[in-house]
């Protein structure tokens, strides 16, 4: 991999002026057409984020051990009592939960984020994102841009490289799970759906057209919209909803429940085919890291599975008054990131390494102790070098922080996503940006 990175940052110095101007149409294509998030336009660098296959093949298989341990925590969720104290989930959302599952996958689709030391294959587990797993129209896109340099034109002589495709394949996979519904019909109509308030991003409707290629209907559907006539789910065009492919997240929808009571007695009457159902709210809560190291976890694991857990799971516990003053975190800001139980994209997570004072420090921390904060130990990004030309003629290479994200569909690891950022968290409050994300191996001569 190191052989790789610096032949590309070679063939970037031997003509750097050049590099510069195909980098300014990498970015004019990235503002033209890249999906937006909440309205701003993706930000990258000039090289891309590569892997080799031998390093894919061994994160695939540390994502599907962690699926396997993932379904049996939901598994258990569903049929110990005892088991779902430890969450502390509302009865509303116990109740949806506990829901009768109606096909065959207890996790249609999730990705799972990952710290992964190119050295020495170490890894730890950084987050579960199960229906509103998002960002692959950024890898799309991004991978689209990087042909228009010529530093990737003439990398691309040397090395073979292919990049992972993750629209017609969630379709499939999609569809997979569709036909074992026991309410399925042979030509579903598709609904994909989530709180858009009038923004409704590229990538949607690259879904949407990716279910429409493949012979589907299929309307994109803001959820406060929907209605429930006659034992029907009805979109906002006044079509009936066969399936829908949920993308508004568990913890918006109980936000907003009043709002969404079409649709939630429509799922609990089993009058439409929810992919994914409630139930991957039990993964997708951040308070799983801590519930993993639990012994009612260690239980029913395997042995094998135990040890992956005390290896790749970062120590997490609540925070609360006790566990602050048990590991003087108030003391040890570098040693920590607290974060809330339930969110997304970054919303509310603090680290103590990441620029701020002991009082700042002190302030989050009790500020949010026993307010449903997690406390978990901060664990090191890999790093590797990159150049931003494109914003700065004269840029120079700096190291950036890596995290991974592996999209999993219907239980088989389908593609990876790549963010950095120049500080050592990497989340959209701080410095996040996305890289496209390349498999490469050297031609044969």
């Amino acid at each position: 991999m190191q052989n790789a990175e610096e032949f590309y940052k070679q063939i970037v110095d031997s003509n750097l002026k050049k590099n510069i101007e195909s980098a300014k149409k990498q970015q004019e294509y990235i503002k033209k057409y890249t999906a937006r998030y909440h309205g701003y336009y993706v930000h990258t660098l000039y090289m891309p984020k590569m892997f080799t296959e031998k390093m894919t093949e061994f994160i695939f298989s540390a994502a599907n051990t962690m699926y396997k341990i993932l379904e049996k925590v939901i598994t258990e969720y569903r049929e110990n009592p005892e088991y779902r104290k430890l969450f502390g989930f509302d009865e509303r959302l116990e109740r949806l939960i506990l829901r009768e599952n109606h096909y065959d996958c207890l996790l249609p689709i999730t990705r799972i984020d990952i710290f992964f030391n190119e050295d020495d294959f170490s890894f730890k587990f950084c987050e579960f994102n199960a229906d509103g797993s998002s960002a692959m129209n950024e890898d799309k896109e991004l991978n689209q841009a990087i042909r228009l340099t010529d530093a990737y034109n003439e990398f691309t002589k040397t090395y073979d490289v292919r990049t992972f495709e993750l629209f017609n394949s969630w379709v499939k996979a999609f569809t997979d799970i569709y036909k074992t519904y026991d309410r399925s019909v042979h030509k579903p109509y598709i609904a994909i759906v989530d709180f858009f308030n009038g923004d409704i991003s590229r990538e949607f409707t690259a879904f949407q057209q990716a279910f429409i290629d493949s012979g589907f209907e299929c309307e994109i559907c803001e959820i406060t919209d929907l209605s429930y006539e006659n034992g029907r789910l009805i979109s906002p065009e006044g079509h009936p909803i066969d399936a829908v492919y949920r993308r508004a997240v568990t913890c918006d929808i109980m936000r907003n429940y009043e709002k969404v009571l079409p649709f939630i007695h429509a799922a609990e009457n089993n009058d439409v085919c929810l992919i994914g159902d409630f139930m991957t709210q039990v993964i997708h809560n951040k308070i799983v890291f801590k519930v993993l190291h639990d012994n009612m976890t260690s239980a029913f694991l395997t042995d094998a599975e135990q040890r992956f857990v005390q290896e790749h799971i970062p120590y997490t516990v609540s925070l609360t008054q006790e566990t602050v003053k048990k590991h003087n975190v108030l003391n040890t800001k570098n040693k920590w990131v607290i974060k809330p139980e339930d969110s997304y994209a970054s919303k509310g997570v603090y680290a103590g390494v990441e620029g701020m004072t002991d009082t700042e420090w002190q302030k989050e921390v009790t500020e949010n102790t026993d307010n449903h904060y997690l406390l978990q130990e901060y664990c090191e990004p890999y790093s590797t070098l990159n150049i931003d030309i494109t914003h700065d003629e004269n840029a120079d290479y700096k190291l950036y922080s890596n995290i991974t994200g592996i999209y999993v569909y219907g239980g088989k690891p389908t593609g990876l996503y790549s963010r950095i950022a120049k500080n050592s968290i990497i989340s959209t409050q701080y410095s996040e940006m996305s890289l496209p994300t390349i498999i490469v191996k050297e031609k044969q001569q």
